[in-house]
């Protein structure tokens, strides 16, 4: 390009700028009619153009199903700040402010994911405020970093690799007994799964007693255990040093957030791992100020309004369940899981010999449906959740349910 005319384009750049910010060259607002093609690409079916099959969600918030749908002060505060920078790490040391005054914690950070903060956490009790350390992770040996991390064998399920990316080895108890003896100066942390509470012979109050008596820091993954509401602070409030949860499941917030919360030290200290960081293990744990945000407006929201929103799924799932209890053999069933996603549950099962259906059967006509529905199945019922529906459509999925039981 010649000299002449690459500075001729350079004249215009503001203006184009400007044109697509909403702005003139001067800073001034434009008509609306001048941002017509922001307006029009932020309307594109992008699933739709990409042939991506969307359907509604009554099974879970698991994320190989994208989690749950972010409401709209979430999107809000995503997209507001969206449009202007900030140093990340004062962002994050004001909004784990906030967030540790609501969840009773003296200090917390947000996170991308639960699997993140377990991960974090881990780094941070490892390495304590030494940041030549925390770049040796996961490389422990002659690191003068301790090397174990216990856990109960009932607790085995596949998050406890967070912790193993950090280089420890896991030692499995079952008896208080085993975890006494399991003990000792290569001891790092205790770590609980909350999920799997009932599956282990420690509960959590035996798991702390133990823990503080000889001075090892605690850890406990609550990922998916928001509601109850006050779960947001029991274990906080119980005595665990670091608490990890996911920000998408029924709180909402962006599926690839999270929070590490607890103690002041060892959350300064988790934080020496993570992003911004270039040289440590969490670098690739990056989260952004758009998720931060979102993320603490959802607690927030969550907070102030969880209590409503937990009748409003009851009268989804009543309106479901009453459009289908009248069909012969069919019963009804609302349960709520003790611990994990512990959200208003709708059983629906029938007697194969008056319906001749499988569960699976149903599942899939109606997956494969327009629009598709992603439920639960046994082998005579199905079973489905309306938390992360979109009001309304529990009138949909009613009455497809409805229609695929008439049929048979």
């Amino acid at each position: 390009m010649k000299r002449r005319d690459l500075l001729k384009g350079l004249t215009v750049l503001p203006l184009a700028g400007g044109i697509l910010s909403g702005q003139s060259a001067s800073g001034s607002i434009l008509p609306s009619g001048a941002s017509t093609a922001v307006a029009t690409a932020a309307k594109r079916d992008l699933f739709k153009e990409l042939g991506v099959r969307t359907f509604i969600n009554a099974r879970a918030t698991l994320t190989f199903m994208t989690g749950s749908l972010m409401q709209d002060e979430v999107l809000d505060a995503i997209k507001n700040s969206s449009r202007r920078y900030c140093m990340l790490d004062e962002l994050q040391d004001k909004v784990g402010a906030k967030i540790a005054e609501l969840c009773h914690a003296e200090a917390a950070t947000v996170t991308s994911g639960a699997f993140s903060a377990i991960m974090l956490g881990t780094a941070g009790v490892l390495s304590g405020m030494d940041a030549k350390k925390a770049a040796m992770i996961p490389h422990l040996e002659g690191s003068g970093m301790k090397t174990e991390v216990i856990l109960q064998k009932g607790h085995n399920i596949g998050y406890y690799q967070a912790m193993k990316n950090c280089g420890v080895t896991m030692v499995w108890v079952e008896t208080r007994e085993e975890l006494e003896r399991a003990i000792n100066d290569k001891t790092a942390m205790m770590a609980f799964m909350n999920c799997n509470t009932n599956s282990g012979q420690i509960k959590h109050q035996e798991w702390l007693e133990v823990a503080k008596r000889r001075n090892i820091p605690t850890l406990i993954d609550i990922a998916a255990d928001v509601p109850p509401i006050e779960n947001f602070w029991k274990f906080n409030d119980m005595g665990f040093d670091l608490v990890c949860l996911s920000g998408g499941k029924a709180i909402r917030g962006p599926q690839s957030s999270g929070v590490l919360m607890g103690k002041k030290d060892l959350i300064a200290a988790a934080r020496l791992s993570a992003s911004p960081r270039g040289s440590t293990i969490g670098r690739g744990h990056k989260v952004n100020k758009e998720e931060i945000l979102g993320l603490y407006v959802a607690i927030e929201k969550f907070i102030r309004t969880g209590d409503e929103e937990w009748k409003y799924w009851l009268k989804q799932i009543a309106h479901i369940e009453n459009a289908v209890k009248n069909i012969k053999s069919v019963k009804t069933r609302v349960f709520i899981p003790e611990i994990a996603n512990s959200t208003p549950n709708l059983e629906i099962s029938w007697d194969p010999a008056v319906l001749p259906l499988t569960g699976k059967q149903v599942q899939e006509r109606l997956s494969q449906g327009e629009p598709g529905i992603e439920l639960n199945s046994g082998k005579n019922n199905i079973s489905l959740v309306t938390f992360i529906m979109v009001p309304g459509e529990e009138k949909i999925v009613a009455a497809r349910i409805k229609q695929e039981l008439s049929k048979a």
